[in-house]
């Protein structure tokens, strides 16, 4: 190879002549190349790297949901506000995040990355849970004491809990009968978290609401403790009155005041959604709907691209787009290992070993002229160098003369005690660039593996991720058990057939939708959409079983049937809706896929689940459903603000069958 210094010296003559060279021309340096590296353990150091990263978003979380929980209990009142109420709310979902996961760890759980992402989860459950003890208390009577007051609370609110916690926790436990660990680690880890939650808010924040029932009794101001005044005081200023008066409650019903968003469900959305026009609207946009959906999922992509498992700053994801630049031809380079000791000496187990990396060169993913194999090189050495290998003795005692030649064969061969314990050879493969190609070469190589005489096994860093095709069908499965799952708790726990079939159909709806929708965020379906999936099956259940319900075990007409059922839940849904979105919005922020799909994946679930409890199911049940009255025992609740003229509204109190209230999440 010619001197790279002597080219400076030679100069281009023109015409016979030296031109001259300017010095700074000489003086310049060649580019500094820029290398993308990557090495075994990269991709795994940037997976578990991710959850560093997303931790500082957990005091984001934690700040928004307290504020928004703190500001949808606070009211005029200055005695009857339930801030710390809902300050120890926020608490309690933590303190369940933290007992949960300290439990787990210590029985030797594994904790996978991924369920980093359950802690934003429990923590809109938490809040919903709390908010629905809270709607609960406000419609017993202050006059009443404290103990008859937390009884009627938990009657009403401890079924509603139960039945919600119970249908999410077992949504959870049966997804860990997953082969995939990541789904499995998820599933086991958040389950485990809600049955804490349940408990500590049926215990914990039931009991700081009976503490603050007890404030409200004394009649103290919610901030500073100390009593005022239950009447307006004339000669005072207006702000004197709103600091310092309060312990006010509506006379006509005897509860605390009617919120202003009951108010609007009662007086304008429910008898806007009666109307004729707004429910053949309502059908037709739900035909859209399915039909976008059903679409999505015709085109939806099997996959999941490496790059994904880095944050978008990693050092991997140039390397990953340089490979795919340049080198996309070729696909992993796999490692074949003879994994037990045996006799290498012997030429009939030489020749199955031969015979075996045949069979694996010959498959259309394969370039075998790419291989690299210690053992073909050593019987080429042999038979050059006129070596002995037919014996133990010799084969052992002539490798040093393969090391000598070729030294980076020393890592390729496992030896012990003067054994050799495991080898390796390596082939290279081609042409895998899309995820059905992923698939057939992982069945075909270990098919192929499985078909030889010697122990073998085929191996690629890669492959722990490809396997997840394996799973896909069995997790898919695992969806389809789960709903009918919901539908047996909810015959069990909701005895109604009309009811029963309404939340099972909002079930499949609402996992159609977003399954279909992910093609539309270009989001495949991997293990991590897997997980999400799994996710949807809980949390679409509480948006539309309430609903139906109380629909249902309504004695009125359906019209009227569907403003008392929304009276009653929507606005307890829209609160539930935005404390869980806020628990995962800032997710949307992360620099890492994960963790943004997980917040797609629940903003769609929150936002079609409320569509579906809010608007599809109520029009539903008005034009498909079956109109009569419950068999059930009726139970009374209290509803306020009975004082209005609307039809719906002239029965006091409201009969709903088991009284329960939704916990929307």
């Amino acid at each position: 190879m010619a001197d790279v210094g002597s080219q400076y010296k030679s100069l281009p003559e023109i015409g016979g002549k030296k031109e001259k060279v300017d010095n700074d021309s000489l003086r310049e340096q060649p580019e500094t190349p820029e290398v993308a590296y990557f090495t075994s353990i990269s991709r795994q150091e940037e997976f578990e790297g991710n959850t560093r990263k997303v931790i500082p978003l957990f005091s984001i979380t934690y700040f928004l949901t307290i504020t928004f929980s703190i500001i949808s209990c606070l009211g005029v009142d200055c005695v009857r506000n339930k801030a710390w109420v809902a300050a120890f709310g926020v608490l309690s979902s933590g303190l369940a995040v933290l007992s949960s996961f300290g439990l787990l760890l210590f029985c030797g759980a594994p904790f996978d990355m991924t369920v980093a992402s359950a802690s934003f989860l429990i923590l809109g459950n938490g809040v919903d849970d709390m908010s629905i003890m809270i709607s609960c208390w406000q419609q017993t009577n202050p006059k009443n004491n404290i103990e008859k007051r937390m009884a009627e609370t938990y009657a009403e609110a401890a079924v509603s809990i139960t039945i919600t916690t119970l249908t999410d926790v077992l949504a959870f436990y049966i997804g860990i009968m997953t082969s995939f660990q990541s789904v499995k680690s998820f599933c086991l880890y958040t389950g485990t978290a809600f049955i804490f939650c349940y408990i500590y808010n049926i215990t914990f924040v039931g009991a700081v609401l009976a503490l603050n029932g007890k404030k409200d009794e004394s009649n103290r101001h919610w901030l500073i403790f100390i009593k005022v005044k239950d009447t307006v005081q004339p000669h005072r200023s207006c702000l004197y009155n709103m600091c310092c008066v309060g312990g006010f409650s509506d006379k006509s019903s005897g509860g605390e005041d009617e919120h202003p968003m009951n108010k609007f469900f009662r007086k304008y959305y429910g008898p806007f959604l009666t109307k004729i026009w707004t429910k053949v609207f309502v059908v037709l946009l739900y035909g859209g709907f399915l039909a976008t959906s059903i679409y999505g999922c015709t085109q939806m992509k099997e996959g999941i691209d490496l790059r994904n498992l880095a944050s978008d700053d990693s050092y991997v994801i140039r390397y990953y787009d340089w490979e795919d630049e340049y080198f996309s031809e070729y696909g992993p380079r796999i490692m074949v290992t003879i994994t037990e000791n045996v006799p290498y000496w012997n030429l009939s187990i030489r020749n199955d070993i031969e015979n075996c990396m045949e069979s694996l060169e010959n498959n259309s993913y394969v370039d075998k002229s790419l291989s690299e194999s210690w053992l073909r090189m050593y019987e080429n050495v042999a038979r050059i160098g006129s070596l002995n290998i037919d014996t133990k003795a010799f084969f052992m005692g002539n490798l040093s003369e393969l090391y000598k030649l070729f030294p980076e064969f020393e890592w390729d061969i496992d030896i012990h005690c003067k054994e050799i314990a495991a080898s390796r050879f390596f082939i290279q493969t081609v042409n895998v660039t899309t995820a059905v190609d992923e698939k057939n070469l992982l069945h075909q190589l270990r098919d192929l593996a499985k078909d030889c005489k010697i122990p073998l096994m085929v191996y690629h860093p890669a492959f722990i991720y490809y396997d997840q095709y394996i799973v896909i069908a069995n997790t898919i499965q695992n969806v389809g058990i789960a709903t009918r799952v919901m539908l047996f708790i909810s015959l069990l726990l909701i005895p109604n057939l009309l009811c029963s079939l309404w939340v099972t159909f909002a079930i499949a709806s609402v996992v159609v939708g977003v399954a279909g929708f992910m093609t539309y965020l270009d989001v495949n379906l991997d293990s991590i959409s897997m997980i999400n999936l799994v996710i949807c099956i809980g949390f679409s259940v509480d948006f539309s079983a309430h609903i139906s319900y109380a629909f249902v075990s309504s004695e009125k007409s359906k019209n009227e049937k569907t403003v008392d059922a929304l009276y009653l839940l929507g606005y307890p849904m829209i609160q539930g809706a935005l404390s869980t979105i806020l628990g995962v919005i800032v997710l949307s922020a992360a620099q890492t896929y994960i963790f943004r799909t997980f917040f797609k994946f629940m903003f769609l679930v929150i936002l079609f689940g409320a569509v579906h409890g809010l608007v599809f199911i109520p029009v539903f049940l008005t034009v498909f459903g079956i109109y009569g009255r419950s068999s059930n025992k009726r139970v009374n609740i209290k509803t306020i603000g009975k004082n209005s003229s609307s039809p719906s509204n002239r029965q006091n109190p409201i009969n709903v069958s088991n009284s329960f209230v939704l916990k929307a999440k």
